[in-house]
């Protein structure tokens, strides 16, 4: 039986409701409430715009097709763009698909974020865009990236798909760069069955992917646009008329009317994250055999990291073994170090920015345990007893 599970339900009869909704309008392919979420969504995060997808993965997706299809300075094929060697593997595998030169870099063996330092030595003139990853909730150090590529022909972009609600000096992850993406999946801060989003203050960019998430049609953009200028007024003529090579990744109306309930709660699941958070640290700081990630900015917490030290006195799998047999899920943390996987690797054109020590010492090392929008008290408590050295 789970004592701990690794996430649990956010839903109530609300989101019930919002799903009753859409069964009663008999209208259940993007419509009225994906285009409300979408408003809601950029109002939560201080966005221009949102563009709502069908994950986290089809937002990563959608992001980095958008870059080549910009009128001016556009992505091209062999273009560089740095990420860290710590994340999901759909943050990586757009790049590929795009043709895009992958620059790995470690992350810091504290935050879990890309390491600043090591980053600054791998951005040359060949540079054209960094990827961030706001890791477990945790933000990046924005304020030492914006200054490392300052003056540069460098575009920021961040995953913030785990980490929905977490600031940066009162700013909110994912708006730092040109676009960011999030995810609603079960386990994510809030949950619309599947879903993700794309933000961004670039009029452009938005009109890009609105025609790029369905078809590559005009159907979905407003009639003085950044893509084809002007629509005709002939809405039979504009029905079916494709201007770039396009996906359908849309949500689902469901997804929307569901998204538009969660979003009032994310605020009140955030401040309970952050409890739950107090008291892990709280038990975990200072702990003889675990490291557990150090906070920057204001986190959202998505789960809660545990990295043996160096010296200590038990193992990964005896650990792992403790955790299940008490009935306390964990996993690795993400896909641990992502540069392991060299059967996919070998598709990519890709180079290392130097060691990745520390993204390997976390794959060997590392894991995490969930954390809930709930008071998590006796699990926490728990946790620190079969833990107890």
């Amino acid at each position: 039986m789970t004592s701990y599970s690794l996430a649990s339900s956010t839903w109530d009869e609300k989101e019930l409701e919002a799903i009753q909704k859409v069964i009663d309008s008999d209208m259940y392919s993007m419509n009225k409430y994906v285009a409300q979420y979408e408003k809601d969504f950029a109002s939560f995060f201080g966005s221009k715009y949102a563009v709502m997808t069908s994950s986290g993965s089809t937002a990563n997706l959608i992001m980095i097709a958008a870059l080549f299809f910009k009128k001016e300075n556009p992505l091209k094929r062999g273009d560089e763009i740095i990420v860290p060697a710590v994340s999901w593997s759909t943050t990586y595998f757009p790049l590929q698909q795009y043709g895009l030169k992958v620059k790995f870099v470690d992350v810091d063996l504290e935050t879990l974020n890309m390491d600043v330092d090591k980053l600054e030595a791998a951005i040359t003139d060949k540079t054209r865009a960094i990827l961030t990853v706001n890791l477990l909730g945790n933000p990046n150090d924005f304020a030492k990236i914006k200054s490392l590529i300052e003056g540069k022909d460098i575009i920021l972009l961040e995953d913030n798909c785990e980490s929905m609600g977490a600031t940066f000096d009162g700013q909110q992850a994912g708006t730092f760069g040109l676009m960011g993406t999030y995810s609603s999946f079960f386990s994510h801060h809030i949950a619309t069955m599947e879903g993700g989003c794309v933000v961004t203050d670039d009029e452009e960019i938005y009109h890009i992917l609105l025609t790029i998430r369905a078809h590559g049609w005009t159907r979905n953009l407003p009639k003085e646009n950044k893509v084809t200028g002007r629509k005709s007024d002939d809405p039979f003529e504009e029905s079916f008329k494709f201007v770039l090579p396009g996906y359908n990744v849309r949500p689902l109306e469901m997804s929307g009317a569901i998204g538009i309930e969660q979003l009032k709660k994310l605020p009140s699941f955030i401040e309970q994250r952050r409890k739950n958070a107090e008291l892990f640290v709280e038990l975990f700081t200072d702990h003889p055999d675990f490291m557990i990630q150090k906070e920057l900015g204001h986190s959202s917490w998505f789960g809660f990291s545990l990295i043996l030290k160096k010296d200590a006195k038990t193992t990964r799998q005896e650990v792992v073994k403790k955790l299940t047999d008490n009935g306390i899920e964990c996993r690795p943390i993400v896909t641990g170090n992502f540069l392991k996987n060299t059967e996919v690797l070998k598709y990519f054109d890709y180079e290392v920015a130097g060691s990745v020590d520390n993204a390997e010492y976390l794959d060997v090392h590392g894991l995490f345990v969930g954390n809930h929008q709930v008071d998590l008290t006796e699990q926490l408590t728990l946790l620190s007893k079969v833990l107890v050295p």
